[in-house]
């Protein structure tokens, strides 16, 4: 057995929990967590989760360790147990703007990090987790950490010089998707149409649009266009979108995201 850890039992800790709990790793891995507050181990209980008294205790216990955490809250964590991890340890860290580099620094030289920028879909199995790996991991530990983050949803790899600028792509990209989604559903309780009935058929339009661009072979552009008849209600809706610079406010989100990922790691 694999002895998984997590230093933090919030939302993300406890999304990728119930995701290895509930996929064919759950008989390979035996889990543990710690948390200074108490009711969020509580409801870890039913997933065969052990309980630490201390960060210490964790690590020395498992050979793979979640940090779990807030970015703010890292120094912290690392202060207090950075120097009970050694070399055969693979670090997992999900603090966004934070580096393999600067975990190092903190821990010991030789150490193993994996960075991951997951979302909170993951608790509902559909999260989209991006990774990347210091030198130190190797393919096979590398591999065992992915395959986790699959058992919630979508992994991919990507190069660890970019794990500020993705963070808006996947991990930020929810809150800005339900912003979008909030307009949609105001306006429709504006002209009389409930709000349940208006959720519904929008989200499964999200669902729908997503499958096309993941499964259609089409490209987004050909996308637009097929939904966009000449002359018709879209191409007029599209006008406005494109008048109100939609394309541009989303890349300035994307970059205040990153510029923001980038001050975390100078903190």
């Amino acid at each position: 057995m694999t002895a998984v850890g997590f230093i933090g039992a919030g939302n993300m800790g406890f999304a990728i929990i119930k995701g290895i709990a509930g996929s064919s790793l759950n008989d390979k891995v035996s889990m543990y967590a710690y948390d200074p507050k108490c009711e969020m181990l509580e409801r870890l209980k039913p997933f065969g989760v052990t309980t630490c008294v201390s960060e210490k205790e964790l690590i020395e216990k498992c050979d793979y360790v979640f940090l779990a955490v807030k970015p703010q809250q890292l120094d912290s964590v690392l202060e207090t147990s950075g120097k009970s991890f050694t070399e055969n340890k693979v670090i997992i860290s999900i603090c966004a703007g934070i580096t393999a580099e600067y975990i190092q620094s903190k821990t010991v030289s030789g150490v193993k990090v994996v960075l991951v920028m997951p979302n909170t879909p993951l608790l509902l199995g559909e999260g989209a987790s991006a990774l990347s790996r210091n030198a130190n991991v190797s393919d096979d530990e590398f591999d065992f950490v992915k395959n986790i983050f699959a058992s919630c949803g979508k992994a991919a790899v990507v190069p660890q010089d970019k794990m500020k600028e993705i963070i808006a792509i996947n991990g930020s990209s929810p809150a800005f998707i339900y912003l979008f989604a909030k307009a949609f559903v105001d306006y429709a309780e504006s002209v009389g149409i409930g709000e349940d009935t208006a959720k519904e058929l929008f989200s499964q339009s999200l669902v729908g649009s997503a499958k096309m661009m993941t499964d259609s072979g089409y490209t987004i552009d050909e996308l637009i266009k097929m939904v966009s008849s000449p002359g018709g209600t879209t191409l007029a809706g599209l006008q406005e979108l494109y008048d109100g610079k939609l394309t541009e406010t989303v890349t300035n989100a994307c970059e205040s995201c990153t510029r923001r990922a980038y001050e975390l790691s100078k903190q």
